[in-house]
């Protein structure tokens, strides 16, 4: 496969970030812990072996620091045995203040 075939066109900043995130199914309540290790402001990337089919709605806690936020999402896209690319839903303005908080730390640290 080519390069191309994985370019995707972005419309904001995605950040290398690790972070322990509980990530809830919503239909059934299924429960995983796993690691965040992308984030932006419109979504993340959760490492997990057996990820969340596409369509999946999910509630997750992200834990950084001192601090965790609450999100609500929706599973876009999969890798197999390794994780899954989640699309942020509507989040309650405290936790889109704090995600906001982290991604401008991040964006100051990558420079």
């Amino acid at each position: 496969m080519t390069q191309a075939e994985f370019s995707v066109a972005r419309t904001t900043p995605r950040f290398s970030f690790i972070a322990e995130a509980e990530v809830m199914g919503m239909s059934d309540g299924a429960h995983a812990v796993a690691r965040v290790s992308q984030l932006s402001s419109r979504g993340c990337y959760i490492e997990m072996l057996n990820p969340f089919p596409v369509g999946r709605e999910l509630r997750f806690n992200i834990r950084y620091g001192c601090s965790t936020c609450e999100l609500p999402g929706k599973v876009i896209y999969t890798h197999s045995g390794y994780g899954m690319g989640v699309l942020f839903g509507e989040i309650a303005r405290e936790y889109r203040l704090m995600l906001d908080a982290w991604l401008d730390e991040l964006a100051r640290k990558s420079h």
